[in-house]
């Protein structure tokens, strides 16, 4: 017989959807007597459009103001910047200098800080081409007028969804992977029956947090309001040595459908280029092609010439859930018992913690119980930026274990010790990606030929058996 997980063990809301939203949904949750489980079609969280953007904590000084979006991305990123600091999630505030090289895109520069201000962000000025060349040596010739916006930054896309998983996970947040949702109906008790490929999953509510496949879900509880709209954008990562051509994030004058091609530093050292905007209808089509980063390459050189000297270390695309809508698709309907949370777009990130706050307040609005629980501790993050100390600069780190001084992966400058925690922590990597995303392992110029094989050797034992045996205090993933 099937075990079901969910309403007959007391649950009382399952959440679908791992991504950054997905999560930090079931973070906030957690922090209620309440009993979760949250699912997701794949072997790990933070697999889908998380994974693959472009890393950047919005200030949302470019939202159209009065929206939902424009609310809690502010909201959420001020959140998250208090997150970040607290948890050990690399985060430097770079600025970003949003540059006008038409004269019509001159003439949009006031409409943009009038809405700046209109968002509440405050800080927006404009700035001479002297000043702009003069922080932004590198940059490309006719360039002729820019606004900086000084609190934009640069953040770690990985850490943040396992952060809160983890948290959720410590909380005692059921974490189901693997689990692919097919269809859903009514329970017995009022609630809900999931169908999933491992297995019914009941619950009293339900959240639908699924990103891409959030519209599938939808139309399952008898929605209809809204269709995914897969947005492909393509990105380009050079070298580190590129690193030194900029200092701030380099934004592009907007337009009605997208945010256009940026130049910005990562939290890894490298430089980001990107993305694309092509609709396609194939939602698992995350393939980079020739012409996508053929345009990449020409707009960068226009941007920053010197990236045309730089060596490329990875290309990558990712798919945005946009919708036919140009705001967010959030509602909770108490009678239903259920939550759709959808077209979220490219701040979902900035934005997450401001979403989850909201639709949590909205499920206790709308009949969910909301008590507090005692307080839960927040997990501590292994640093894998650049800008803080790594484990293999640590001498009395390395002097406490040795393996915090062996290097396996010399691009990156992974230690044994690191990659041992990833996979002995509460949530061990399903896989070489999510190892990657834990520890920087890999990512590096040489993209694992060089210590590819150690490090599919550590994970294999890993899978064997022996280093999840070992005591989880040890990890630096929880305080």
């Amino acid at each position: 017989m099937t075990r079901r997980t969910g309403a007959a063990d007391g649950t009382d809301v399952v959440v679908v959807g791992a991504g950054v939203v997905g999560t930090a949904i079931a973070r906030t949750l957690a922090r209620y007597e309440l009993d979760c489980v949250l699912v997701d079609a794949a072997r790990d969280v933070g697999t889908g459009t998380t994974k693959a953007n472009t890393a950047i904590l919005h200030t949302g000084f470019d939202a159209k103001p009065g929206s939902l979006e424009s609310r809690l991305l502010t909201r959420g990123s001020a959140l998250l910047r208090e997150y970040a600091a607290a948890t050990g999630i690399p985060v430097e505030r770079t600025g970003a200098l949003l540059v006008a090289w038409t004269p019509d895109q001159v003439a949009s520069l006031p409409g943009i800080e009038e809405n700046a201000r209109r968002n509440g962000y405050l800080a927006v000025r404009r700035v001479a081409v002297a000043e702009l060349y003069a922080r932004e040596r590198r940059l490309g010739p006719g360039a002729l007028a820019a606004l900086e916006v000084p609190d934009e930054s640069i953040i770690c896309p990985w850490t943040v969804p396992l952060a809160f998983a983890t948290e959720a996970v410590t909380a005692g947040v059921r974490l189901l992977l693997g689990a692919s949702v097919t269809g859903a109906g009514p329970a017995g008790d009022g609630g809900h029956e999931l169908a999933t490929t491992r297995g019914p999953v009941r619950g009293r509510w339900v959240v639908n947090a699924a990103g891409l496949g959030s519209d599938t879900i939808d139309r399952m509880f008898g929605g209809d309001g809204f269709t995914i709209r897969p947005r492909r954008g393509e990105l380009i990562v050079f070298d580190k040595l590129a690193r030194a051509l900029l200092g701030s994030i380099v934004l592009p004058v907007p337009t009605a459908r997208t945010k256009g091609v940026l130049v910005a530093p990562t939290v890894y050292g490298n430089v980001l280029l990107g993305p694309t905007a092509e609709d396609i209808s194939d939602r698992s089509d995350v393939a980079t092609t020739a012409s996508g980063l053929t345009s990449l390459l020409a707009a960068g050189r226009r941007i920053l010439p010197g990236l045309a000297e730089e060596e490329v270390t990875a290309t990558y695309a990712g798919l945005r859930a946009a919708t036919e809508h140009s705001d967010y698709v959030i509602s909770v309907d108490g009678r239903r018992r259920y939550a759709c949370v959808a077209g979220i777009r490219s701040t979902g990130l900035s934005a997450s913690l401001g979403i989850a706050e909201h639709v949590v307040a909205a499920l206790g609005e709308a009949g969910l119980r909301l008590r507090p629980r005692a307080a839960v501790p927040l997990p501590c993050m292994p640093y894998i930026g650049e800008a803080g100390r790594r484990p293999y600069q640590d001498a009395e780190r390395i002097a406490a274990d040795p393996a915090y001084g062996e290097i396996v992966c010399h691009c990156e400058r992974v230690t044994r010790g690191e990659i041992r925690d990833a996979l002995a922590s509460v949530l061990p990597p399903a896989d070489l990606g999510g190892l990657r995303r834990r520890t920087r392992a890999m990512n590096g110029r040489c993209q694992g030929f060089f210590c590819g094989a150690a490090v599919s050797l550590l994970f294999a034992e890993a899978q064997a058996g022996p280093v999840r045996l070992r005591s989880r205090t040890r990890t630096g993933w929880g305080r």
